[in-house]
């Protein structure tokens, strides 16, 4: 089986969202310290490097990590490469750029991605009309290889909130770089984190059956 591996390494050197907690990592136990085994410890924010989105990022006494669909997260996806735009992106403009024109999972190539080594100062976003047209079209999975499927500087976070309110779900910073447009089958299940707004994911891609 090829499988494409579209999450991107958490390392002290991983970019975090400008004021978020950044990975680091330590020794428990040590056995250079004499200890019997080697037990590491780390502290981050689990938005760091390929996660999951849960409702309860946006939406107080929403759903956490451990209560995110797990067959959301696993089935047919489909990349649109729109590495050349910028700003919102209409249907319109969204729809040539699909191998399936009603992706229940789609992902999002932008090329604007914590993979390069830096945090993006923008990123291209789906419009929310287009967001929504997704939807009646059967969406149930937004992903996308840069920080958010917002706009950087997005308060409001609609997208996040139109999809959540649907009942869609949301990965944010995958490595897409390996992919080209078509469509594959998708694993990333969420780490069951119990009551977090976001869980650490590892994503692969696989080409789909024809």
């Amino acid at each position: 089986m090829t499988l494409i591996d579209i999450s991107i390494p958490v390392s002290p050197t991983t970019p975090e969202w400008p004021g978020d907690t950044p990975f680091s990592c330590g020794w428990s136990w040590d056995m250079t310290a004499g200890a019997s085994v080697n037990v590491s410890r780390i502290t981050m924010s689990p938005h760091v490097g390929t996660h999951a989105d849960a409702p309860l990022h946006v939406t107080p006494d929403a759903i956490g990590a451990d209560a995110l669909p797990l067959h959301v997260f696993h089935g047919p996806a489909t990349v649109a490469d729109v590495s050349d735009l910028t700003g919102a992106i209409s249907l319109e403009t969204l729809t040539p750029r699909l191998t399936d024109p009603n992706p229940q999972r789609l992902l999002l190539k932008t090329n604007q991605t914590i993979a390069s080594g830096a945090f993006p100062t923008h990123w291209p976003f789906l419009d929310p009309d287009c967001v929504h047209a997704l939807l009646t079209r059967g969406l149930k999975l937004l992903g996308v290889d840069c920080p958010s499927v917002d706009d950087r500087e997005s308060k409001t976070l609609t997208i996040h909130h139109t999809l959540f309110d649907a009942n869609a779900f949301i990965l944010e910073n995958l490595d897409l770089r390996a992919t080209l447009p078509d469509t594959y089958e998708l694993i990333a299940y969420p780490t069951k984190f119990t009551a977090l707004d976001a869980a650490p994911v590892r994503a692969v891609l696989h080409p789909a059956r024809k």
